[in-house]
């Protein structure tokens, strides 16, 4: 009996570690003011069923938009998703430059993440995924990505909304915020590191260009031009794709 109680008193212990951390990682670095304003992508969910949640993130970076936004720009179209690459990249190390085969973003674009639905260049990306199922659910999000200037630097603002109908709903609810504040902190943390450190620098003389489309990110990516970029099959780009094609974006 001793032993059961010990191992109850771990498990809910180690559970209770997980809620506080994913709370926290949901508003990460944000302000009350952040996390109540409206974001590009609120009017996509009218209509949408089930239940949804919305995370918020923010962070100051000491460079201006202009140095940030190159970094924003060509996240996971081909030049990495600036996370734990060895989770979420196939091994393959992010960019620590600005790649030059990499074209500007464009309305249409599709990745893993979904596909690019609206743009302010310099300033705003918003990414989209409708309809999507994951574990027996279905699911619809939003991936807002927002560089305003804050003094003599940045704000850098990351908002994920996030829905999912059906029985296991629940699941995707519980998991999508735990992973993403993993990845998600990563990630912003190292656009400020190499925003403030490298600036928009177009080399890196420790990881050189050699042309290889899939060089710095496996993931497919599925240019509105049609161009790609990554390992097609990886994280294939194709539903994406094809959501951007019946929505009229490309």
């Amino acid at each position: 009996m001793r032993l059961i109680r010990v191992i109850v008193g771990v498990c809910l212990g180690l559970l209770a570690a997980v809620v506080v951390w994913t709370r926290r990682g949901m508003r990460w670095g944000a302000t009350p003011e952040e996390i109540a304003s409206t974001g590009t992508g609120d009017d996509w969910f009218e209509g949408v069923p089930g239940s949804r949640v919305r995370i918020t993130r923010g962070i100051s970076i000491g460079a201006p938009p202009e140095t940030v936004w190159p970094w924003l720009a060509q996240n996971g179209r081909g030049a990495g998703w600036y996370s734990h690459d060895r989770l979420d990249n196939g091994g393959r190390a992010s960019a620590h430059h600005i790649v030059g085969w990499i074209p500007e973003p464009c309305v249409g674009d599709a990745a893993s993440i979904g596909y690019l639905r609206h743009l302010e260049p310099g300033r705003e990306i918003v990414w989209w995924a409708p309809n999507d199922p994951l574990l027996g659910a279905q699911t619809w999000s939003a991936w807002q990505y927002t560089v305003v200037p804050q003094g003599d630097g940045s704000r850098l603002l990351m908002r994920v909304d996030f829905a999912a109908a059906g029985p296991t709903r629940w699941l995707g609810l519980l998991l999508v915020p735990l992973i993403d504040s993993v990845m998600a902190l990563r990630q912003l943390q190292n656009v400020k590191h190499l925003s403030e450190r490298h600036g928009v620098r177009t080399e890196d003389p420790e990881n050189p260009e050699t042309g290889e489309r899939d060089q710095y990110q496996l993931h497919h990516v599925i240019y509105a031009s049609g161009d790609e970029a990554g390992v097609p099959g990886a994280e294939n780009a194709q539903q994406a794709r094809q959501w951007a094609e019946a929505d009229g974006m490309v």
